[in-house]
Parts: C-alpha cells; structure tokens; sequence
C-alpha cells in the first residue's frame, strides 16, 4: 500500500447527533446518578474528554484520586456503549449520512494502493455501530484506526494509527502519504501535530473561513463532487515517481 485516508466520522461522514446525545445523556446519568443538563462542544473531542468536561460543567464530584476518576471513566464508556447499542436502529432513522460522503469513500476505496481507516474521537465499539448502520464499515480497516476509547490527544492517535498502518501495510505509508479528511479546526491541527496532509470540510461547527484560517491545507464545502475529493486526496498523498 502507498497510502493511508483517514476519516473523522461524526459531521463529516454522517450526522446522528439527536441520538448522540440521547445516549450521552443515559450514560452519563447511570455512571454519575446526575442528571446532564449542560453538554460541551462536541467537534473535535474524544468521548474521554466530553465526559470529562460534562462533569465538570454539571458541578459533578470526580473521585479523589486517579483510580476512583478511572474508574468512574470506565464505566461511563460500558454505559455509553450500551446506550449506543439500544439505539442502533435510531441512528439510520433519526440520522442521516451525509451527502455524498458514501459515494466519496468508495471511490477512495478505489484510489491504487489505498487503505482507508477512521480517525474519531467516538468510542471504537460506538464507530463501528455508526459505520455499519449506514453501510460504510466494509471500506475501512478498523483494526488501525484512532478511536475515542484511546485516552490520547488526537494528534497522537493519528501518529499511532499511521504506524499501525505502515506495520501492516508496509513503509511506504508516511506522513506525506496520509490525509486526513475532517471537519473541525482541532482535525486540521492535529493532522499537523501528528504528520498528515489535511483536507477539511464545511459540513461541522466551524465555517469555511475559520477552516482556511487554522491550517487545513484544502478545505471543501461539502463531498458531494466525487472527483473533487478524490482528486484533493490524489494531489496530496500520490508517491513520487520512482519511489
């Protein structure tokens, strides 16, 4: 394989947002006993840091120590995937993929020497769900994806999921054969950070202007010009003649 497209999932490939924070809400009340009455912004942030900062903006007690505050983690995440799994039907029926995202990750899928994976701050069992409910997990090798349930800054994710990827696939997967394709300020900079070319797209929270601002090095409105986005993630990763 000569490169790697990794994918965020959430505002870029599809939108269940309604049944996102239903299922944050159930989680958080079973783990915690509080109710979630104020839920922070979500775009770019692993589901670790969501619970987090959840607690801290509805004046919830963490543990005392690490242990007790791991605790209290693991077994937000073992709610949050059981509230995910009660919701699978919901996610294709109250959500929707987002236009042209199907057709652009298989045409991806297509590109020579391509291997596609996600890069997401959900939890991995959560992504899978998502993915499949929308019939898009069969273009990924989620073995060497970056997931929420990983407690690491994104860019770090990204770098891990870029060595997994080179280990299985072979060296000629680097830095400038790697593209992640988002739709958040924090994607583009942790693509920086971890050693990918970045492609953004308006379909999150942050706007064309912001995203052009922040350092994606191509930003799109949206997928639905297939050869557009196949041709920016040609452009960006094609290996050298000769190499």
């Amino acid at each position: 394989m000569d490169r790697l497209v990794l994918w965020n999932i959430d505002l870029t490939l599809l939108d269940v947002g309604r049944v996102s924070r239903d299922a944050y809400a159930e989680a958080f009340r079973r783990a915690t006993g509080y109710p979630l009455a104020a839920l922070p912004q979500l775009a770019g942030r692993s589901d670790t840091e969501i619970f987090f900062e959840s607690l801290y903006l509805n004046d919830v007690p963490t543990g005392q120590d690490e242990a007790a505050d791991a605790e209290l983690l693991a077994r937000y995440c073992w709610e949050l995937e059981a509230a995910f799994t009660a919701r699978r039907a919901d996610l294709a029926e109250q959500g929707r993929l987002l236009p042209g995202a199907g057709a652009a990750v298989a045409a991806a899928a297509g590109l020579p020497g391509t291997v596609q994976s996600v890069l997401t701050g959900t939890l991995r069992p959560n992504a899978i769900t998502k993915l499949d409910a929308f019939g898009l997990a069969k273009f990924f090798d989620l073995e060497i994806g970056g997931y929420g349930s990983d407690a690491y800054p994104r860019g770090s994710l990204l770098l891990m999921s870029r060595n997994l990827a080179a280990a299985e696939y072979g060296p000629r997967i680097t830095a400038d054969t790697t593209v992640f394709i988002a739709d958040s300020c924090r994607d583009a900079e942790a693509a920086s950070v971890g050693g990918a070319h970045s492609i953004a797209v308006g379909t999150g929270r942050d706007t064309i202007a912001e995203l052009q601002q922040c350092g994606a090095e191509l930003v799109l409105a949206d997928l639905t010009d297939t050869d557009q986005v196949i041709s920016a993630i040609d452009r960006l990763t094609k290996v050298p003649a000769g190499r």
